[in-house]
């Protein structure tokens, strides 16, 4: 039986942007309410230039977009090199 294949750049860019939509917003929320704004914090130290604010949030997004991109590319290409098997 044949395995389905996943197509990287199609699950890089869903995971991208997905990821990258829910950091703006949280970001978004964070900055007006406070709400989450502990963890972005911690964040601050890992994406240079990002802070809690408008601006930041943006910065965010590039940032998750890049992270789910990659991520979402390595599990697909894992997944089918691993059915060839």
């Amino acid at each position: 039986m044949a395995s389905a294949k996943l197509n990287p750049k199609a699950l890089g860019l869903s995971l991208g942007i997905l990821g990258g939509v829910v950091f703006f917003l949280w970001t978004l929320v964070a900055a007006y309410t406070g709400y989450g704004l502990e963890l972005l914090e911690l964040l601050i130290t890992i994406y240079p230039g990002y802070s809690v604010t408008a601006a930041g949030a943006l910065i965010g997004f590039i940032y998750c977009f890049l992270d789910g991109f990659v991520g979402g590319y390595l599990i697909a290409y894992l997944y089918n090199w691993a059915g060839k098997r």
